[in-house]
């Protein structure tokens, strides 16, 4: 029989943390080019940042004050049994709503954050003072942060969507929504493709569609065809195409050769680091990141239990197939029927679609734009979020009284 949640520390080794600081003693930073501008992100993240991180990350930043604010959080950890791959040690925050009603939410991270990133929406959700409160979901992703690492072939968005789906109905929720970007978009898309009588509706903050095709959304297409884009929607394009233009390389590598970054990434600090903080700096809305934030973020990585390497599997994993069972991140992006959709367009998202391609992925009954907000929203714009999220379940939203019938809030 399966043994219940129990409660999580977090207690890195004082000899983890020992072995990093001999790591960074032993930095050698990279060099740059002499012509360009020192304060440049063109080539990436500049060499004076790498080293004053580098020194503050030696020299100033406490782990262990960072642990003890992490430990504030609800932590747990249960064994999930994922169907050919044995039993996962699944570590989540769960935070419990003390109000009657509230609504059970998956949180799902994605890459390069973690569980951290519900860290600020959590008060707010809690107990919304008239507006719909939810018990919140977070887990880490097996092969990221306290979660098993996952070492056979073929843990693809199914057997993410399998782990999740069933430890929500561990935790007696056997109905839920979900909420998610990056990689909590596939696995939120697949969740509502695979459990569509459990998983009764999702929020995501980030959207990847095709244009609306004539067969078999032919309202959409023409309105596509006519309807001039907005200003949002065009400069959405424009980022979009930014993205995949300067942006898109780390992809490329971590869904054809994980292994080879993940050498580096696994002895190297400087290169977690490095690749990491490129992504926070260019994935994010002019957001004001702290030293202390991006240490936080990137020591979650390096003390992980699988290891840093071996979160960018999932890439390889989403698009190498195995067999005709695995879902194809085309059949993600395609329409989805049953389960109520909710979407949060932001300008300086990675992907940024117009209105009538979201609309195609199924029954779409939300999308909203706001002016502020990039990759990582539950951590930019948390406000954004929790609103969007009260807004969907809330009295008058398309998806009130989704789970079961509710005497209110």
């Amino acid at each position: 029989m399966s043994e219940p949640p129990i409660p999580y520390t977090i207690s890195i080794p004082d000899a983890a943390l020992q072995e990093l600081n001999q790591r960074l003693d032993w930095a050698k930073f990279p060099t740059q080019l002499t012509s360009s501008d020192q304060d440049s992100w063109e080539f990436g993240v500049p060499a004076e940042e790498v080293k004053r991180l580098v020194t503050y990350w030696r020299n100033e930043f406490d782990w262990r004050k960072a642990e003890g604010q992490l430990n504030k959080l609800p932590h747990y950890r249960t064994d999930i049994e994922v169907d050919g791959f044995g039993v996962l040690d699944i570590h989540f925050i769960h935070q419990a709503s003390p109000v009657k009603n509230a609504i059970p939410l998956l949180f799902s991270h994605g890459w390069p954050g973690s569980f951290i990133e519900v860290k600020k929406i959590l008060p707010m959700l809690e107990d919304a003072d008239g507006m719909p409160a939810f018990h919140v979901v977070a887990p880490s992703l097996p092969n990221f942060g306290f979660s098993s690492g996952v070492t056979e072939r073929g843990f693809g968005w199914a057997q993410y969507a399998e782990t999740f789906h069933k430890l929500m109905l561990k935790l007696g929720y056997s109905q839920y929504v979900t909420q998610g970007g990056d990689l909590g978009f596939w696995i939120t898309r697949s969740m509502g493709l695979l459990y569509p009588d459990h998983c009764r509706a999702s929020h995501m903050n980030m959207i990847v569609s095709q244009p609306p095709k004539w067969s078999s959304n032919p309202l959409l297409a023409l309105q596509h065809a006519i309807q001039p884009y907005s200003t949002h929607e065009s400069n959405g394009r424009e980022r979009s195409a930014w993205f995949e233009r300067e942006g898109f390389g780390y992809n490329l590598l971590q869904r054809t050769k994980p292994q080879t970054i993940g050498a580096a990434l696994s002895d190297s600090p400087v290169a977690l680091l490095t690749w990491i903080y490129e992504k926070l700096h260019d994935w994010s809305d002019s957001y004001p990141w702290t030293e202390d934030e991006i240490l936080t973020w990137v020591s979650i990585y390096w003390f992980s239990v699988a290891g840093p390497e071996a979160s960018v599997r999932v890439y390889y994993e989403g698009s190498h197939l195995q067999s005709d069972e695995d879902i194809s991140y085309q059949r993600l992006i395609g329409h989805i029927p049953d389960v109520k959709v909710g979407f949060v367009h932001l300008p300086r998202e990675i992907s940024v679609v117009p209105r009538t391609w979201a609309a195609a992925m199924g029954p779409v009954v939300q999308q909203t734009e706001y002016d502020h907000g990039g990759h990582f929203a539950a951590w930019e714009v948390p406000e954004v979020i929790v609103r969007d999220l009260r807004n969907m379940f809330g009295k008058g939203g398309p998806c009130y009284g989704i789970i079961a019938e509710r005497d209110g809030y």
